[in-house]
């Protein structure tokens, strides 16, 4: 049987940007994406802790230690900058096997988007 589990997170980030007229999707900084092991076009989910609002959509590497987090084409309507979100991917493997995996979780400064330590 497979399950579905956490694969990734970045925890409490910033939005630092909403861009309604992008194709869509969610543009990372590089370097929380590589801290978080999540890959370009990795599908994603996004919560707005300041809104409630929760959305799907897929991963464009941003530029390496911007700190950027930008949500684009229609997700731009579901957060604000400077709204706190989560990210989070999923995965699906056998259960004995999801008993023990270990989800990679990034805990970033919220005012930066940079990766603390």
């Amino acid at each position: 049987m497979l399950i579905e589990v956490l694969k990734s997170k970045i925890h409490r980030v910033r939005v630092t940007e909403a861009d309604l007229n992008y194709i869509g999707s969610i543009t990372i900084d590089e370097d929380l994406m590589d801290a978080a092991n999540i890959i370009a076009n990795e599908k994603v989910q996004v919560v707005d802790n300041n809104n409630g609002e929760r959305l799907e959509t897929y991963v464009i590497p941003g530029e390496r230690g911007s700190g950027v987090i930008c949500l684009n084409g229609a997700a731009a309507r579901k957060a604000q900058k400077g709204d706190i979100v989560i990210i989070m991917s999923y995965a699906q493997m056998d259960f004995e096997e999801a008993k023990t995996f270990k989800p990679s979780v990034v805990f970033p400064d919220p005012n930066t988007n940079k990766l603390i330590g």
